[in-house]
C-alpha cells in the first residue's frame, strides 16, 4: 500500500513522462494532489517553442482557441494511456478526466475523477 505522497509522486513521472513522449517536453514543474476521489495535476511550462510562437503571431483568440483544440485533441487521443497509469498508481478506475491549458502562462491542469478514494497507508507524524 502506498502513502498519499508516494502516489502524488508517481502521478507526477508518469504524466511527465507522458508529456514528454506524446508533446516533446516535459512541464518545468509539476504537482499532484489528491484529494479524496479527485486526483489534480497541475503543471508549469509545457508549451513548446512552436506553441509560444504560434500563440504570439496569431491574433490572441485565434492563437488561443487553435493551441487548446489541439492539446484537447491530443489527450482525448491518449486518454486511455493516462488511465491506464492512473489506475495502475492508484489501484482505483478514473471515471473521467478534465483538461486546460493556459495559453498566457503556459499552465496546465489535468483532473482525473477517481471512481473513489484511494487507499493509501497513514504516515505517522512525530
Amino acid at each position: 500500500m502506498k502513502s498519499q505522497g508516494e502516489i502524488e509522486a508517481a502521478v507526477c513521472e508518469g504524466v511527465s513522462r507522458f508529456e514528454q513522449d506524446y508533446m516533446g517536453r516535459g512541464p518545468k514543474d509539476i504537482r499532484a494532489h489528491l484529494i479524496g476521489d479527485l486526483l489534480v495535476v497541475r503543471l508549469h511550462g509545457v508549451l513548446t517553442a512552436a506553441e509560444q510562437q504560434l500563440a504570439r503571431s496569431l491574433p490572441s483568440e485565434k492563437g488561443r482557441d487553435l493551441l487548446k483544440q489541439v492539446r484537447t485533441q491530443l489527450i482525448e487521443t491518449a486518454r486511455p494511456v493516462l488511465e491506464k497509469m492512473v489506475h495502475e498508481i492508484t489501484g482505483v478506475t478514473p471515471v473521467s478526466l478534465h483538461h486546460d491549458i493556459s495559453t498566457a502562462t503556459g499552465e496546465e491542469v489535468v483532473v482525473f475523477t477517481l471512481s473513489a478514494a484511494p487507499v493509501v497507508r497513514e504516515i505517522r507524524r512525530r
